[in-house]
């Protein structure tokens, strides 16, 4: 029997290893696992050039739990080793195996998945105690014996063992024994192994039998051996790549579509990456796609090899080339991951053109699905931006669909300021914004709908690359005012009618919570609304904003801000106006007069003392004219607010524009109800 010391430089590795290499215990399975993959395949391609004359027979991979005596086993029947080969490959940890291996058969190895010849001893993460039991495939070779209770000393010995191949038995320490449990032995298999080339058994299937689930003779294979992704499209049908979509996601509905990546040069990649319907809630899930190596499960944390805005993607990609760390648990930075992401990206871009090229009727028809992806990507992308302006569409709201420079040529007719700008109308909401919408229609404009989750940046994205074009929500403003053609027309109010209207309007407009409104007039057409409330574009867009960039929460916490604009030609509010005239105007022009006279003095006094300090005389008397005036604009208000109270004209149309926006609710709306019947 031979004894020995490991070959490493300090006592401490085993700690190292159980702390610091690997970040989760759990994957030593997949360690072994991996390495007895690696065996078999080593020994298929030791056939297939002819270095191995003997009878394959079964090639896969078991995995044995003894809860009774507290192993679990990971059996093989591949190369298998020789003790010159443990004492290389095991004895002098971090010789590696399949790199030597894979120097040597290039050419001609099946996929190998082992780089760094450690993942052998990730199993001393679980286990108190450690034997590898082999038999090389070598003619003459002698079966070995290798223990280890996790210091540095090992034992080896010949021992018995007659089939070619290789057991790890695995005594687990008492702080891991779930990993005794079948089920959870399982579910790891499941997690690493569901893809692996070489049938994994574990266990056997199970029937319904007295009451119970019993064990039959048939064993229970975990993985899929041919996964889709190994194959080639033209291999491949509808039903096989949805198949292979709900053995990923199970439960989930049928995705949108698919692209299948298939690169050999300069670098190897695979996999399919599904479009999925993306519920209302858009949230960037980092574990929507699976990373694979050699069909054995790396992680579900993809940063850096997929474009941040294909997060939103499912699916699987598996690439020997991308490079990890030791324990194979998270990726390393490294130029070829950035040329792996590049290629994704185009080949996403691709499939999109493609598909909207081939069959625009089918684009359109998921276009309501699929544009999340497609305006994440223009706005976090600048490559896959620039290729998407060509299959990026527009939906109006009559539901036809446009490209960006179809719509141009659709709307910069007649849509077209007097600036030279075309004008871009969106609406957010077609039942709330209707009559706004049917505002502008009536005028010959056509109203772009606008209601994604991510439309407000989008618009910005498109006003920065489209030239001379802006994005106006259609109710943003009056109709006359969102496309400016020529001059507006002269509103022909009277300094005290001005005054007096404006406060009228003011004082009677119920409170709303987080809510202010700005009285202005304007001069439309007597057909339009006799009132007409808009909400400010950029402040609108900014607050919007805020909701989903935390940054500007200071706009979110601004009052929403209201335009409610008077339309002086309409008979209604000429009425009012006239009403006002008779009842109000001859006792409120003096106070405006006298209003006017005072802040004139204060204007002559300031301009008096602009290029020199104002003594204190002069400032007193400042101070007292401010005063004055502050008095004289409350007493205004207060008797035209006493007035306003008493006409039900002006509450009535007040009211009518906010319901007409959604802003009339409980008290408010009570009241319009009662003094609309009382008015009937």
């Amino acid at each position: 029997m031979q004894k020995g010391t490991i070959g490493v430089t300090t006592e401490n590795i085993f700690p190292v290893i159980k702390k610091f290499l690997y970040s989760d215990h759990e994957i030593f399975l997949r360690e072994l696992v991996s390495n007895a993959i690696d065996a078999t395949q080593k020994l298929k391609t030791l056939s297939s050039v002819g270095e191995f004359k003997g009878e394959l027979g079964e090639m896969n991979v078991k995995i044995n739990v003894d809860k009774e005596n507290g192993t679990l086993t990971v059996s093989d029947h591949g190369i298998g080793m020789t003790a010159e080969d443990i004492d290389k490959y095991i004895n002098q940890i971090a010789f590696s195996g399949a790199e030597e291996f894979l120097t040597k058969y290039k050419d001609n190895a099946n996929a190998i998945i082992g780089h760094f010849g450690l993942g052998f001893y990730s199993a001393f993460m679980v286990a108190k105690k450690v034997e590898i039991h082999s038999l090389s495939y070598k003619d003459g070779a002698k079966a070995v014996k290798w223990s280890c209770d996790g210091s540095p000393e090992f034992t080896m010995e010949e021992c018995d063992k007659t089939s070619r191949g290789t057991d790890i038995v695995l005594y687990i320490d008492d702080e891991n024994k779930d990993f005794l449990e079948q089920s959870k032995v399982d579910s790891l298999l499941k997690k690493y192994c569901r893809f692996l080339p070489v049938p994994v058994i574990s266990g056997k299937e199970q029937e319904w039998k007295d009451g119970k689930y019993v064990d039959t003779e048939v064993d229970k294979v975990i993985n899929i051996t041919e996964p889709a992704w190994t194959k080639k499209p033209s291999e491949l049908t509808k039903e096989d790549y949805l198949n292979f979509y709900h053995d990923l996601y199970p439960g989930q509905d049928d995705p949108l579509f698919w692209i299948h990546l298939n690169v050999d040069y300069p670098f190897t990649l695979t996999g399919v990456l599904f479009f999925p319907k993306i519920k209302n809630n858009f949230e960037v899930t980092k574990n929507r796609i699976q990373l694979y190596c050699n069909q054995v499960f790396v992680t579900d944390s993809v940063e850096g090899v997929v474009p941040e805005f294909l997060m939103l993607l499912q699916g699987v990609i598996d690439s020997p080339d991308i490079p990890l760390n030791v324990s194979r648990s998270y990726l390393q930075s490294d130029a070829s991951v950035k040329k792996i992401s590049t290629y994704i990206t185009k080949k996403v871009s691709s499939r999109l053109e493609e598909i909207f090229k081939n069959d625009r009727t089918e684009y359109e028809t998921k276009w309501d699905d699929i544009k999340i992806f497609i305006e994440y990507g223009m706005l976090t992308d600048e490559k896959f931006r620039d290729a998407a302006m060509k299959f990026v569409l527009l939906k109006n709201t009559e539901g036809k669909h446009f490209t960006l420079d179809e719509y141009k040529t659709l709307i910069e007719s007649n849509q077209t300021d007097k600036d030279g700008n075309i004008i871009y109308l969106y609406s957010t909401d077609t039942e709330a914004q209707y009559n706004y919408i049917n505002a502008a229609t009536q005028k010959g404009y056509d109203v772009l709908l606008m209601d994604g989750q991510l439309d407000n940046h989008f618009i910005g994205l498109l006003e920065n690359k489209l030239v001379k074009s802006q994005f106006v929500r259609v109710d943003s403003d009056v109709i006359s005012n969102l496309i400016k053609k020529d001059e507006k027309k002269e509103v022909l109010l009277t300094a005290v009618q001005r005054e007096i209207l404006t406060q009228e309007f003011r004082s009677q407009i119920p409170a709303i919570d987080k809510c202010e409104f700005i009285v202005s007039f304007e001069a439309m057409s007597p057909e339009d609304s006799p009132i007409v409330i808009t909400q400010s574009e950029y402040m609108r867009r900014m607050k919007e904003m805020a909701a989903l960039q935390p940054g500007m929460s200071f706009y979110g916490e601004l009052p929403d801000s209201y335009n409610l604009i008077v339309n002086t030609e309409h008979k209604l509010i000429a009425q009012v106006r006239d009403n006002a005239d008779k009842e109000i105007a001859n006792i409120v022009s003096p106070i405006i007069a006298e209003i006017d006279d005072k802040n004139a003095q204060i204007t002559a006094l300031r301009e008096e003392n602009k290029d020199n300090k104002m003594n204190d005389e002069n400032s007193e008397k400042v101070k007292s004219l401010e005063n004055d005036v502050n008095q004289l604009r409350a007493k205004q208000n207060e008797i035209i607010s006493q007035y306003a109270e008493k006409q039900d004209l002006v509450k009535q149309l007040i009211d009518l524009a906010l319901l007409g926006n959604g802003l009339l609710k409980g008290e408010s709306l009570s009241a319009f109800i009662k003094r609309s019947v009382s008015m009937l």
